[in-house]
């Protein structure tokens, strides 16, 4: 049980990655917080954690746009479980395209404030107690676009690429003081986030959603998506003490499409 005695607060854990990370986290020993803007999900999958591995499940509901939001997800994860997360991942986030001119200031804001300020939000209410306990684990969930950019998506990847500097930052910075702090950058992953990407695209240009899906798979050199459970097995191994040695890192799960 890898991760025994610690607890972890999954932001963005009432399904896809989030409730993957949850899952493999609890598998291991860990008591899990799961928050997300929708009570029936993170309630749904705090359940199934209980049932599973037969350890404390937390169920919050937290918008990590919200700075006061956050702060009482913080507090209620306290009183719940007796005190702050061990390992922190910060999920939660939402993507949406438009070329660069129909990028209004209502979207450009809306990405920057779930992706990047709800990463920043939820570290710095996490770090102090990783701080005083000498001990502890961020995990970052970018994304492949947060090393490279592509047509219509300047919004999401300008909020990845911040992402991905916060994370390297912040490795520096707690890097002697028993901390890690990590990024995980999937390519397009098996999850409602990607099968309502593929109806945006049958939408906007009429191909069917087969095709949209194939034209998605070939991105990558192995021809598929990435499974949830792939980007948790990442998370697990940063999580863990065996994961100690890596710090400030951007580990890309995509099969290839990006290689640095």
């Amino acid at each position: 049980m890898q991760l025994s005695n610690r607890i972890a607060l999954i932001t963005g854990g009432g399904r896809g990655i989030g409730r993957a990370i949850a899952l493999a986290f609890a598998r291991e020993g860990a008591d899990v917080v799961v928050a997300a803007r929708t009570t029936e999900q993170v309630e749904r999958v705090a359940e199934e954690i209980g049932n599973e591995a037969r350890i404390r499940a937390l169920a919050l509901v937290c918008d990590v746009s919200d700075r006061s939001s956050v702060e009482k997800m913080f507090d209620d994860a306290r009183a719940g479980l007796g005190r702050g997360p061990d390992i922190l991942v910060n999920n939660a986030g939402i993507a949406e395209s438009a070329t660069f001119l129909r990028t209004d200031d209502e979207l450009w804001h809306r990405l920057l404030a779930v992706n990047l300020s709800g990463t920043f939000y939820c570290t710095r209410a996490a770090l102090p107690a990783m701080l005083d306990r000498s001990w502890g684990r961020i995990i970052n969930v970018a994304s492949i676009a947060g090393k490279t950019g592509a047509p219509y998506i300047a919004a999401y990847a300008a909020s990845k690429h911040g992402v991905l500097g916060l994370t390297r930052s912040l490795a520096l910075e707690v890097a002697s003081k028993g901390i890690t702090a990590n990024a995980i950058c999937p390519g397009y992953v098996d999850t409602d986030m990607t099968t309502l990407g593929i109806e945006k695209i049958t939408m906007k240009t009429g191909r069917p959603a087969e095709e949209a899906l194939a034209a998605i798979k070939k991105m990558s050199p192995q021809n598929r998506l990435v499974t949830s459970e792939e980007v948790a097995a990442v998370a697990l191994l940063l999580a863990s003490e065996e994961g100690r040695g890596i710090n400030g890192q951007a580990i890309n799960v995509d099969g290839g499409t990006v290689l640095f």
